[in-house]
This record gives structure tokens, C-alpha cells and sequence, in this order.
């Protein structure tokens, strides 16, 4: 049965990469159904994203391709299949909301296979999609603790690809991120690096900007500082308090959160550093 894989390569780059990885898809009997190709000059980094179509004993295709690549190649080919994820939310809803409405019209080629927050607020919600609410309230318990009774939920959900916080306000501590490394997708309500933190809607009217935004990010264990994915803005102006700026700019949270959960679902973004490459 043809099939289609994604090819991610990541390496120092060299001459003619292109014509080596593209001769084995030849080679192979493989059609290139999309291939897109970026040099960061600075770093002297390769990245390329191919989709091809044909039979293809994954192994076999990896070793050769492993074999033409640079010692230093970060490779990955990835067969068809709908990655499994799961949300975290506190309660607010309009993140979550707008995935779980995305997610019940098709859009997102995956399996959500659970909701988990601290408070039940919004559960309500949830099982209007038929999805598996968990709550693992905070209540009574230091972080550690608490954070232990999430991951020993998280763990009873099976393998997890990617976890969305959904609003979920909450700092995860490096025991957390670790476990989930370069897995965890945040969305922060303003255009990072600026305003990070608590009530940035409040520290943005403050200092008098004219835009506000959001910004999708993974995470890793320095606040509201890890590689961003996706980003939005909204131009304000000085009539506009600090709780109608958050009352705007929830619409660009849910869309920017969406469009980064929608990416990393198609494989499309590269991490090198604290930066990454989004084809």
C-alpha cells in the first residue's frame, strides 16, 4: 500500500545534500510530494522537510539516508499515524474551546486523549466532545506534590506526542519539562520576549505599548523563554484599559495556540537552540 512518510533532517551543512537525500527517494522508488530546504548561515545548520509517497521499509531508508548525511545528522522519518495529545487547562476556556471545536470539524490530525486541569470547571465543556476529563486539583499540595499526582495522571494516558497548556497556570517544574522534553507547547498571553510573567496585559498598559500579541512557545525551564513557535499581534491604543487589552487579546491566544498545535502536528518545526526553523 503506498504510503506517505516525512523525512526531517537536521546537520552541519555541506555540498550537495539535497541531490544525496533526493537521489535515495529516486533510488527508492519514492515520489517527492513537497521538500522544502533552509541554511542558517550564522550556524552553518541544514534543515530539510520532504514528504514523499511509495512502499518504503522505514529502517532500510534511514540507514541509507543516515549514511549520506553528516555525523552530527539529527533524522527522522515518521510514518503516517495520528499523534496522541493531551490538554491542560485551569479555567479559562477560550484556548481549550477553540481546539476542542477545531478538533470535533476535523481539523487537526490527531487523537485527543484527554483533558487534564486543576479545577473542574471545565468539565462541563469537555464532555460535550466526549473527551475524558481529569481533574487533579492543587488544593492542600505543595508543587511537588501536586505535580506528582499530574504525572502519575499523565502517565495512565499512555504514550503522549504533545501536551498543550491550554491556559493551565501553572509553572511546571524541570522534573516535569524533562519528562516531556520539547513536547509541551505554552500559549503566553503577550508578544514575548516582552512582558513575561503574571498580568502582562497589565505590565503592556503600563508602559503604554500600542500592540499587543500573543506567543505559542514550547517549554523548557526558563519562564516564558522557550523556542517560539507562532506568533500575533493586535494594535491598541491609550483608551483601552488593561482589562479590555485582555479581553482582545484572548482571540489572538486561542488562533496563535491553534496554529502551533497545527504545526507541530504536521511535523513542520525544527529546534536547534532556543530557536526554531518552521517549514
Amino acid at each position: 500500500m503506498t504510503e506517505q512518510y516525512r523525512i526531517l533532517i537536521q546537520c552541519n551543512d555541506e555540498k550537495g545534500l539535497v541531490y544525496k537525500v533526493s537521489s535515495i527517494f529516486f533510488h527508492r522508488n519514492l515520489n517527492i510530494l513537497s521538500n522544502s530546504e533552509f541554511v542558517d548561515k550564522t550556524h552553518n545548520k541544514f534543515f530539510m522537510r520532504s514528504v514523499v509517497s511509495g512502499e518504503a521499509d522505514m529502517k532500510a531508508l534511514r540507514d541509507e539516508l543516515m549514511s549520506v548525511l553528516p555525523n552530527d545528522a539529527i533524522l527522522e522519518v515518521i510514518a503516517p499515524r495520528k499523534k496522541r495529545i493531551v490538554l491542560m487547562a485551569t479555567k479559562e476556556s477560550h484556548a481549550l474551546g477553540d481546539i476542542l471545536i477545531r478538533y470535533e470539524a476535523g481539523e487537526l490530525d490527531a487523537i485527543i486523549v484527554g483533558v487534564v486541569a486543576n479545577y473542574n470547571h471545565l468539565e462541563p465543556l469537555v464532555s460535550k466532545f466526549d473527551i475524558p476529563f481529569y481533574t487533579v486539583s492543587h488544593v492542600g499540595l505543595d508543587r511537588d506534590a501536586h505535580e506528582s499526582k499530574v504525572l502519575e495522571c499523565l502517565a495512565g494516558l499512555g504514550e503522549i506526542d504533545i501536551i498543550v497548556l491550554a491556559k493551565y497556570m501553572r509553572i511546571l517544574t524541570p522534573r516535569f519539562v524533562e519528562t516531556y522534553n520539547d513536547r509541551i507547547i505554552n500559549i503566553h498571553h503577550s508578544f514575548l520576549p516582552a512582558f513575561v510573567g503574571a498580568n502582562p496585559y497589565k505590565q503592556a498598559y503600563e508602559r503604554g505599548v500600542k500592540i499587543i500579541g500573543a506567543t505559542a512557545h514550547f517549554v523548557n525551564n526558563h519562564l516564558d523563554e522557550g523556542p517560539i513557535i507562532a506568533q500575533d499581534v493586535l494594535h491598541i491604543d491609550h483608551a483601552q484599559g488593561w482589562e479590555e487589552m485582555q479581553r482582545r487579546g484572548r482571540d489572538s491566544e486561542k488562533i496563535v495556540l491553534s496554529k502551533a498545535l497545527k504545526l507541530a502536528l504536521e511535523d513542520r518545526i525544527f529546534v536547534h537552540n532556543n530557536r526554531t526553523v518552521i517549514f
